[in-house]
Protein backbone atom coordinates (compact mmCIF):
# COMPACT_ATOMS: atom_id res chain seq x y z
CA UNK A 1 0.00 0.00 0.00
CA UNK A 2 1.31 3.37 -0.83
CA UNK A 3 1.65 5.31 2.76
CA UNK A 4 3.02 8.57 1.75
CA UNK A 5 0.03 10.42 3.46
CA UNK A 6 -0.73 7.37 5.99
CA UNK A 7 0.38 7.93 9.82
CA UNK A 8 0.34 5.78 12.68
CA UNK A 9 -2.67 7.70 14.06
CA UNK A 10 -5.69 8.44 12.13
CA UNK A 11 -5.85 12.17 10.48
CA UNK A 12 -9.05 14.67 11.45
CA UNK A 13 -10.49 15.00 8.03
CA UNK A 14 -13.01 18.08 7.59
CA UNK A 15 -17.10 17.53 7.56
CA UNK A 16 -18.30 17.78 4.66
CA UNK A 17 -21.68 16.23 5.01
CA UNK A 18 -22.10 15.98 1.09
CA UNK A 19 -20.99 13.03 -1.07
CA UNK A 20 -19.62 15.52 -3.29
CA UNK A 21 -16.04 17.03 -1.83
CA UNK A 22 -15.42 19.75 -4.99
CA UNK A 23 -16.73 21.10 -7.94
CA UNK A 24 -14.33 18.57 -10.00
CA UNK A 25 -14.27 15.18 -7.60
CA UNK A 26 -16.85 12.86 -6.05
CA UNK A 27 -16.75 10.37 -3.14
CA UNK A 28 -17.14 7.15 -3.52
CA UNK A 29 -17.61 4.14 -0.67
CA UNK A 30 -17.80 0.80 -0.05
CA UNK A 31 -15.71 -2.29 -0.81
CA UNK A 32 -16.81 -3.43 -3.74
CA UNK A 33 -17.31 0.13 -5.14
CA UNK A 34 -14.08 1.51 -4.27
CA UNK A 35 -11.94 -1.53 -5.29
CA UNK A 36 -13.45 -1.62 -8.80
CA UNK A 37 -12.67 2.17 -8.87
CA UNK A 38 -8.97 1.63 -7.97
CA UNK A 39 -8.97 -1.12 -10.62
CA UNK A 40 -10.14 0.98 -13.69
CA UNK A 41 -7.29 3.07 -15.56
CA UNK A 42 -9.88 5.38 -16.67
CA UNK A 43 -10.57 6.83 -13.62
CA UNK A 44 -8.55 9.61 -11.72
CA UNK A 45 -8.25 8.81 -7.82
CA UNK A 46 -7.06 11.87 -5.60
CA UNK A 47 -6.71 10.28 -2.04
CA UNK A 48 -8.40 7.15 -0.23
CA UNK A 49 -9.28 7.25 3.42
CA UNK A 50 -9.52 3.98 5.02
CA UNK A 51 -9.49 2.27 8.58
CA UNK A 52 -6.42 0.44 9.33
CA UNK A 53 -8.54 -3.00 9.25
CA UNK A 54 -9.62 -2.10 5.26
CA UNK A 55 -6.25 -0.69 4.74
CA UNK A 56 -5.27 -4.31 4.58
CA UNK A 57 -7.92 -5.77 2.83
CA UNK A 58 -7.77 -3.78 0.12
CA UNK A 59 -3.85 -4.09 0.13
CA UNK A 60 -1.62 -1.75 -2.45
CA UNK A 61 -3.16 0.68 -4.40
CA UNK A 62 -1.68 3.44 -6.54
CA UNK A 63 -3.25 6.44 -4.84
CA UNK A 64 -2.31 8.43 -1.25
CA UNK A 65 -4.10 6.54 1.78
CA UNK A 66 -4.93 8.49 4.41
CA UNK A 67 -5.06 6.10 7.77
CA UNK A 68 -8.45 7.39 9.99
CA UNK A 69 -11.31 6.29 12.30
CA UNK A 70 -14.16 4.94 10.72
CA UNK A 71 -16.08 8.19 11.92
CA UNK A 72 -13.93 10.47 10.84
CA UNK A 73 -14.79 8.69 7.18
CA UNK A 74 -18.62 9.09 8.49
CA UNK A 75 -18.02 13.09 8.91
CA UNK A 76 -17.06 12.71 5.06
CA UNK A 77 -20.00 11.00 3.74
CA UNK A 78 -23.61 11.60 3.44
CA UNK A 79 -25.69 10.45 6.25
CA UNK A 80 -26.00 6.56 6.72
CA UNK A 81 -23.17 5.54 4.48
CA UNK A 82 -22.48 2.09 4.67
CA UNK A 83 -18.58 3.06 3.78
CA UNK A 84 -17.01 -0.21 5.31
CA UNK A 85 -14.01 1.43 6.30
CA UNK A 86 -13.07 3.05 2.61
CA UNK A 87 -13.94 6.32 0.69
CA UNK A 88 -12.07 6.99 -2.24
CA UNK A 89 -12.26 10.59 -3.50
CA UNK A 90 -11.95 10.67 -6.98
CA UNK A 91 -12.78 12.73 -10.39
CA UNK A 92 -15.99 11.36 -12.10
CA UNK A 93 -15.71 9.29 -15.19
CA UNK A 94 -16.54 11.33 -18.49
CA UNK A 95 -19.30 9.50 -20.61
CA UNK A 96 -19.34 8.48 -23.88
CA UNK A 97 -21.47 10.39 -26.51
CA UNK A 98 -24.06 8.25 -28.61
CA UNK A 99 -21.90 8.44 -31.52
CA UNK A 100 -18.83 6.55 -29.47
CA UNK A 101 -21.37 4.16 -28.28
CA UNK A 102 -22.47 3.16 -31.63
CA UNK A 103 -19.05 2.89 -32.94
CA UNK A 104 -17.97 0.88 -29.92
CA UNK A 105 -19.73 -2.75 -31.49
CA UNK A 106 -21.69 -2.22 -28.30
CA UNK A 107 -24.88 -5.07 -28.59
CA UNK A 108 -26.95 -4.09 -25.58
CA UNK A 109 -27.96 -1.29 -24.14
CA UNK A 110 -30.26 -0.14 -21.74
CA UNK A 111 -31.66 3.37 -21.89
CA UNK A 112 -33.31 5.03 -18.86
CA UNK A 113 -35.99 7.85 -19.67
CA UNK A 114 -35.49 10.26 -16.38
CA UNK A 115 -34.60 7.71 -13.87
CA UNK A 116 -34.12 9.26 -10.65
CA UNK A 117 -33.43 7.43 -8.09
CA UNK A 118 -30.18 6.42 -7.29
CA UNK A 119 -30.22 3.16 -5.72
CA UNK A 120 -32.40 2.07 -8.58
CA UNK A 121 -29.66 3.60 -11.22
CA UNK A 122 -26.87 1.54 -9.03
CA UNK A 123 -28.91 -1.37 -9.40
CA UNK A 124 -29.99 -1.03 -13.42
CA UNK A 125 -25.90 -0.71 -14.03
CA UNK A 126 -25.14 -3.69 -11.80
CA UNK A 127 -28.01 -5.89 -13.32
CA UNK A 128 -26.69 -4.96 -16.77
CA UNK A 129 -23.13 -5.60 -16.07
CA UNK A 130 -24.38 -9.16 -14.85
CA UNK A 131 -26.24 -9.49 -18.16
CA UNK A 132 -24.20 -8.71 -20.91
CA UNK A 133 -25.43 -4.72 -21.33
CA UNK A 134 -22.40 -3.08 -22.37
CA UNK A 135 -24.01 0.50 -21.76
CA UNK A 136 -26.59 2.67 -19.82
CA UNK A 137 -28.02 5.98 -22.19
CA UNK A 138 -29.18 8.39 -19.48
CA UNK A 139 -30.25 12.07 -20.19
CA UNK A 140 -27.91 15.41 -19.28
CA UNK A 141 -30.95 16.57 -17.36
CA UNK A 142 -33.46 14.83 -15.69
CA UNK A 143 -30.62 12.04 -14.40
CA UNK A 144 -28.62 11.88 -11.21
CA UNK A 145 -25.26 12.01 -11.58
CA UNK A 146 -23.29 8.20 -10.98
CA UNK A 147 -21.87 9.62 -7.90
CA UNK A 148 -21.46 7.79 -4.16
CA UNK A 149 -24.82 6.25 -3.99
CA UNK A 150 -25.16 4.52 -7.13
CA UNK A 151 -21.60 3.61 -7.32
CA UNK A 152 -22.56 1.81 -3.71
CA UNK A 153 -25.31 -0.12 -4.93
CA UNK A 154 -24.12 -0.73 -8.45
CA UNK A 155 -21.53 -2.93 -6.38
CA UNK A 156 -18.90 -1.90 -8.51
CA UNK A 157 -20.69 -2.11 -11.93
CA UNK A 158 -20.24 1.51 -13.02
CA UNK A 159 -16.45 0.90 -13.46
CA UNK A 160 -17.34 -1.79 -16.47
CA UNK A 161 -20.72 -0.52 -17.97
CA UNK A 162 -20.22 2.64 -20.19
CA UNK A 163 -22.12 5.71 -18.97
CA UNK A 164 -23.69 7.39 -21.96
CA UNK A 165 -25.24 11.40 -21.69
CA UNK A 166 -27.62 12.77 -24.24
CA UNK A 167 -30.11 15.53 -24.71
CA UNK A 168 -32.75 14.11 -25.98
CA UNK A 169 -33.72 10.41 -25.18
CA UNK A 170 -36.52 10.63 -28.18
CA UNK A 171 -33.99 11.47 -31.03
CA UNK A 172 -31.19 8.97 -29.54
CA UNK A 173 -33.64 6.24 -30.05
CA UNK A 174 -33.76 7.38 -33.76
CA UNK A 175 -30.19 7.21 -34.00
CA UNK A 176 -29.99 4.14 -32.37
CA UNK A 177 -32.59 2.30 -35.07
CA UNK A 178 -30.49 3.94 -37.75
CA UNK A 179 -27.57 2.08 -36.67
CA UNK A 180 -29.87 -1.26 -36.47
CA UNK A 181 -30.61 -1.47 -33.30
CA UNK A 182 -34.61 -3.07 -31.90
CA UNK A 183 -35.76 -0.07 -30.19
CA UNK A 184 -38.31 -1.65 -26.75
CA UNK A 185 -39.97 0.13 -24.57
CA UNK A 186 -41.27 -1.38 -21.44
CA UNK A 187 -44.93 -0.32 -20.91
CA UNK A 188 -47.38 -1.75 -19.23
CA UNK A 189 -49.95 -1.72 -21.18
CA UNK A 190 -48.29 -3.25 -23.94
CA UNK A 191 -49.94 -6.80 -24.89
CA UNK A 192 -46.80 -8.12 -26.74
CA UNK A 193 -44.18 -9.81 -23.96
CA UNK A 194 -40.34 -8.90 -23.71
CA UNK A 195 -39.51 -12.46 -24.15
CA UNK A 196 -41.35 -11.92 -27.93
CA UNK A 197 -39.71 -8.68 -28.48
CA UNK A 198 -36.71 -9.50 -28.37
CA UNK A 199 -36.23 -12.88 -29.83
CA UNK A 200 -34.11 -12.57 -33.21
CA UNK A 201 -32.65 -9.02 -32.14
CA UNK A 202 -29.23 -8.67 -33.11
CA UNK A 203 -28.34 -5.65 -31.38
CA UNK A 204 -31.00 -4.15 -28.89
CA UNK A 205 -32.15 -1.16 -26.95
CA UNK A 206 -34.47 -1.32 -23.89
CA UNK A 207 -35.93 1.50 -22.77
CA UNK A 208 -37.36 1.91 -18.87
CA UNK A 209 -39.09 4.74 -17.86
CA UNK A 210 -38.82 6.51 -14.81
CA UNK A 211 -39.92 5.31 -11.22
CA UNK A 212 -44.32 5.97 -10.95
CA UNK A 213 -44.55 7.67 -13.86
CA UNK A 214 -43.12 5.15 -16.86
CA UNK A 215 -42.18 6.20 -20.07
CA UNK A 216 -43.22 9.78 -21.09
CA UNK A 217 -45.54 9.10 -24.44
CA UNK A 218 -43.03 11.30 -26.46
CA UNK A 219 -40.46 8.27 -25.84
CA UNK A 220 -42.64 5.76 -26.38
CA UNK A 221 -43.13 6.90 -29.63
CA UNK A 222 -39.93 6.75 -30.59
CA UNK A 223 -39.84 3.36 -29.54
CA UNK A 224 -39.77 0.71 -32.62
CA UNK A 225 -42.16 -1.42 -30.39
CA UNK A 226 -43.07 -1.53 -26.87
CA UNK A 227 -43.48 -4.86 -24.47
CA UNK A 228 -44.72 -5.85 -20.89
CA UNK A 229 -43.39 -7.96 -18.21
CA UNK A 230 -46.52 -10.69 -17.46
CA UNK A 231 -46.84 -10.62 -13.77
CA UNK A 232 -50.01 -11.31 -11.42
CA UNK A 233 -52.74 -9.58 -11.55
CA UNK A 234 -52.18 -8.48 -8.01
CA UNK A 235 -49.30 -6.16 -8.19
CA UNK A 236 -49.91 -3.37 -10.85
CA UNK A 237 -46.26 -3.10 -11.57
CA UNK A 238 -42.54 -3.81 -10.40
CA UNK A 239 -39.83 -1.45 -9.31
CA UNK A 240 -37.60 -0.54 -12.16
CA UNK A 241 -34.76 -2.16 -11.26
CA UNK A 242 -36.29 -5.49 -10.89
CA UNK A 243 -38.35 -4.69 -14.26
CA UNK A 244 -34.54 -4.02 -15.78
CA UNK A 245 -32.47 -7.17 -14.03
CA UNK A 246 -36.26 -9.14 -15.72
CA UNK A 247 -35.86 -7.81 -18.92
CA UNK A 248 -31.82 -8.00 -19.10
CA UNK A 249 -32.11 -11.33 -18.62
CA UNK A 250 -34.65 -12.24 -20.86
CA UNK A 251 -32.74 -9.79 -23.65
CA UNK A 252 -28.79 -11.02 -23.02
CA UNK A 253 -26.79 -11.48 -26.14
CA UNK A 254 -26.26 -15.38 -27.04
Amino acid sequence: MTKSRARNRPHPVKSRGTQTSSRDAIWLWGQHAVASALANPKRQPIKLLATRNAADRIGKVNVPVELVGGEQIDRALPPAAVHQGLALETKPLAPVSIEELIDSGARRIAVLDQVSDPHNLGAIFRSAAAFGFEAVMLQTRNAPPITGIAAKSAAGAVESVTECRVVNISRALGLLADAGFHTIGLAGGSRRTVEAAVSGADRLALVLGAEGTGLRPGVAKACAETAHIPIASAMESLNVSNAAAIAFYLSRAT
